[in-house]
């Protein structure tokens, strides 16, 4: 349940209307404990945690050995470099292509396959995928929600179907931002873990809403977890093995594989280097604003203050800024893509806006808060 009155952590912005995030008596998130814990942690001992998991499952024929879901971003192309060029694994990497998708990610894409990745790209059905992008838009207030699913469902299902037993996805978002903190001592997780957590206990009911046949909806399932393939299955967040830096990630990307940042800004924030693959991202941030009352801008300033590159000062001042810009640009083609008028997507915004929070205008909003 979204609290109604906001608090923010006392050293990032971090608030409690987020979900599943908890708070010590001084005031500071999980988040915020947990880059403390990490200054003490033996990143060795963790390491060499890993190199056990890889040598377990390390190819001697040159089959691959692992799969690790990318974009062509910087955290996904990173994990995926660290394997190769660091531990001599041979990853297969997937990308779930994304509705919407932006010509500089798919340039990022492309120059990462270049670097030298065995890679399979994708797609959904489109008209599948738009059903339950829709679906979790309008019920979920989830505007990628279809997508969200498959880029968990579609390299469980492909690993099972190619007896590749290790899959590995870069952070644990919720240790490393603020949420749950049940998985900070062990870097394996499960599909069940997935729909609690990444799908937030909707995948049923949205599945539901679309009205679409379990045939169309097949890839956005996992597979029967009674299958001998998909029993030896290992999840992994590679967080769990190495102090996770997002911005070392974007250095290390862009040296090696060719990422590129946008020119400007991101929308909604002060930074350039992430998200840059999918033009659905703006509205699930500014929806995320209007649920919660924290935007893209707040998250990033919390993994700037954390790594030490901001203090929180500055960061208000940014987020103040920044946050909770309303996507006007894209409007007409979100309208156009998920096939409704523009009174019902006002309507649809209204509806998963926290009035606790904001006063809401055809899409508009002002905050009652002000930052403390």
């Amino acid at each position: 349940m979204v609290a109604k009155a906001i608090e923010w952590c006392s050293s990032c912005l971090n608030t409690n209307t987020r979900p599943r995030i908890s708070f010590d008596k001084s005031g500071k998130c999980n988040a915020c404990q947990w880059a403390e814990e990490k200054k003490s942690l033996n990143w060795e001992s963790r390491e060499r945690e890993l190199v056990k998991v890889l040598d377990s499952h390390r190819s001697k024929d040159g089959a691959n050995d692992c799969l690790v879901p990318v974009s062509g971003g910087k955290d996904g192309s990173y994990v995926a470099h660290q394997l190769k060029h660091k531990y001599g694994m041979n990853p297969l990497t997937v990308t779930v292509t994304p509705a919407l998708s932006l010509d500089l990610g798919n340039s990022n894409l492309q120059k990462f396959i270049d670097s030298g990745f065995e890679h399979l790209k994708f797609s959904l059905n489109p008209n599948s995928l738009q059903a339950v992008n829709r679906a979790g838009f309008v019920e979920w207030g989830f505007p990628y929600y279809g997508w969200l699913l498959g880029i968990m469902t579609v390299p469980v299902r492909i690993a099972s179907q190619l007896g590749i037993d290790l899959i590995f996805y870069g952070e644990d978002g919720e240790v490393e931002y603020g949420g749950s903190s049940e998985t900070k001592n062990t870097p394996y997780y499960d599909t069940e873990y997935m729909r609690k957590i990444y799908f937030e206990n909707g995948q049923d009911p949205v599945l539901a809403a679309t009205n679409l046949s379990a045939n169309s909806l097949n890839w956005f399932t996992f597979p029967d977890k009674f299958e001998r393939s998909f029993q030896d299955l290992k999840i992994l967040h590679w967080s769990y093995f190495e102090n996770w830096d997002p911005y070392r990630n974007y250095l290390v990307a862009k040296e090696n594989c060719g990422l590129e940042e946008a020119q400007q800004t991101n929308a909604g924030t002060f930074t350039n280097f992430s998200q840059n693959d999918q033009g659905l991202y703006e509205l699930h941030t500014y929806l995320m604003y209007l649920k919660f009352g924290f935007g893209r801008a707040t998250q990033d300033a919390g993994i700037e203050i954390r790594r030490g590159a901001m203090d929180r000062a500055q960061a208000i001042n940014l987020v103040e800024i920044y946050d909770g810009r309303y996507p006007e640009e894209w409007e007409e083609t979100y309208m156009d893509y998920y096939q409704i008028s523009k009174e019902e997507y006002y309507s649809i915004l209204e509806r998963h806006t926290n009035k606790d929070l904001f006063e809401f205008n055809r899409g508009r909003v002002r905050a009652k808060f002000k930052i403390k």
